[in-house]
């Protein structure tokens, strides 16, 4: 067996780990390395779309290897590409659904399957539904071909002539129900469409569970416990055993789920691990009961509105704002995005998250078909900024600093704002807190979860945030648990800590190293 690191060993994001045996071969996860990306990137700089891939490759923020869409790849990339190995590609697992995991799947070729967590699956159909801009590596599961323009083999347009789009095949963990399948094809366009022949609908393609599927492997599928839903371990058997955690923690409302991951990963000869809280002491390690605990007696002394900023995709702490408005009174309103994934949750697990929340009209010109869609299904939800103002002691509003530009149109009489978050890692983001800063004092606001000292610098308070991922205290006892023979740290930045505590049994592969057992 031959285990290939080609992203994310020494970086918090960016996974794409290649195991390959006996001419069979998976990508364990094909994340988007944002560290990498940030150094050429920012938001208004991203790679040109009608250049399909040439700028990543040319700028090495993906593997040089021969296994992309054909149609992402201009002809004066052709020959650069053919000359790069074509490693076996069965299929990819996919861990969750956050994009330092998922978000250059799309650019791999359209033939490889996708195996994931129904819930990730439905998270990542809706996630594609709701992207405003076309990021290429995220068109999943479905996806829009491209073509050479007729002046310029080397520019890709749209292939307008097209009348679908077309999905790569779907691998679920286990037995997708029959709305989450539906959701899989269906388009708000097509729905609202007075003319459905003309609008393009969506063609699925094969969807196979992954107990019914050859894919050169066996692999048992375990839940874990992260900061999105549907996140996933895996165990790959082949003539070694491989438990791979993805992003995983104990401390989260699911931990027994990472317990019996740990429990089934006893067997595996080679442990794949994220490290990324092996730098921090067990003071960071709060719980989300403690974020909940500490938000509910912030709000039931707030005055005015309350605003909660939380990650985005992150149910769990929704979760936990939308029993914190029903147990003071309050309701929990929430934007459409958000009301668009709830949705397709309610569809997969059969919960009614939508009950008892509203959702926030923002002003918009023309909004986007999956908002108008949402308002006519669910126009009772709505709550106007003239609405929310009247009624702005009686709601918690789930904004972030992104939304704060549509407060202009509420004007709130202060209040409270807790942000419930991670904290600034990079010097854009602490640009981002100075800005959001202004903001808040702006409204006077009083805020909880950051301040800013007295040398401009934002300071982070605990108790607010709990992490996605494991701590270091924990990450040690389950290591010494399962007892691999070998351990390969991934997303971290200081995996020589793992070659510290456990010695020889660290093998620690730089970007683009192989190690064969």
């Amino acid at each position: 067996m031959r285990i290939t690191v080609y992203d994310g060993a020494d970086t918090i994001g960016g996974t794409k780990i290649h195991v390959e045996e006996n001419n069979n071969g998976l990508f364990l996860d094909f994340g988007m390395n944002f560290a990498k990306y940030s150094l050429y990137y920012e938001e208004f700089i991203s790679e040109r779309s009608a250049r399909g891939i040439h700028d990543l490759w040319m700028l090495g923020l993906i593997p040089r290897l021969n296994i992309y869409r054909s149609d992402l790849i201009p002809e004066d990339l052709t020959q650069k590409i053919a000359q790069h190995p074509k490693v076996p590609v069965n299929a990819v697992l996919i861990s969750h659904a956050h994009l330092d995991h998922v978000g250059n799947v799309g650019l791999l070729r359209e033939d490889i399957p996708i195996i994931a967590s129904p819930t990730t699956l439905v998270i990542l159909k809706a996630l594609r539904d709701t992207s405003h801009k076309n990021h290429m590596g995220m068109e999943l599961p479905y996806y829009s071909p491209k073509k050479p323009t007729a002046e310029n083999p080397s520019v890709l347009e749209s292939d307008k002539k097209m009348k679908y789009y077309p999905t790569r095949s779907i691998i679920p963990t286990e037995e997708l129900p029959d709305k989450a399948r539906n959701f899989m094809h269906w388009r708000a366009e097509v729905e609202l469409a007075k003319d459905k022949s003309r609008t393009k609908s969506i063609k699925l393609s094969k969807i196979k569970n992954l107990d019914e599927c050859d894919i050169g492997f066996e692999v048992k599928a375990c839940p874990v416990d992260h900061s999105i839903y549907g996140a996933t371990g895996y165990i790959i058997e082949g003539d070694i055993s491989i438990a791979y955690t993805g992003d995983f923690r104990l401390h989260g409302g699911s931990g027994e789920l990472t317990r019996k991951f740990i429990k089934a990963g006893k067997n595996a000869s080679v442990l794949i691990t994220e490290g990324t809280r092996v730098s921090r002491g067990s003071d960071f390690n709060v719980s989300e009961e403690e974020v909940y605990e500490n938000a509910l007696g912030i709000v039931e002394d707030a005055k005015g509105l309350v605003i909660a900023d939380f990650s985005a995709r992150n149910f769990e702490r929704l979760e936990s704002f939308k029993k914190i408005a029903e147990k003071t009174g309050r309701e929990l309103v929430i934007t459409t995005k958000d009301v668009y994934f709830l949705y397709a949750l309610k569809l997969m697990e059969g919960v009614d998250y939508l009950n008892g929340v509203r959702v926030y009209e923002n002003s918009k010109a023309k909004p986007e078909k999956w908002e108008q869609w949402i308002f006519r299904r669910y126009s009772e939800l709505k709550i106007t900024p003239d609405e929310l103002r009247k009624e702005q002691e009686n709601c918690i509003l789930c904004f972030s600093f992104y939304d704060m530009p549509h407060l202009l149109d509420v004007m709130p009489d202060g209040g409270v704002y807790i942000y419930s978050s991670s904290e600034a890692f990079t010097e854009e983001q602490t640009f981002s807190f100075l800005r959001l800063w202004n903001w808040l004092q702006y409204f006077g606001f009083e805020v909880y979860g950051f301040r800013v000292d007295e040398h401009g610098k934002p300071v982070f308070e605990r108790g607010l945030h709990a992490s996605g991922h494991i701590s270091r205290e924990e990450l040690v006892r389950t290591i010494d648990e399962i007892d691999p023979d070998y351990i390969i740290p991934v997303h971290t930045e200081n995996p020589e800590w793992f070659r510290e505590v456990w010695g020889d049994k660290a093998i620690l592969l730089k970007n683009g190293e192989s190690w064969e057992i």
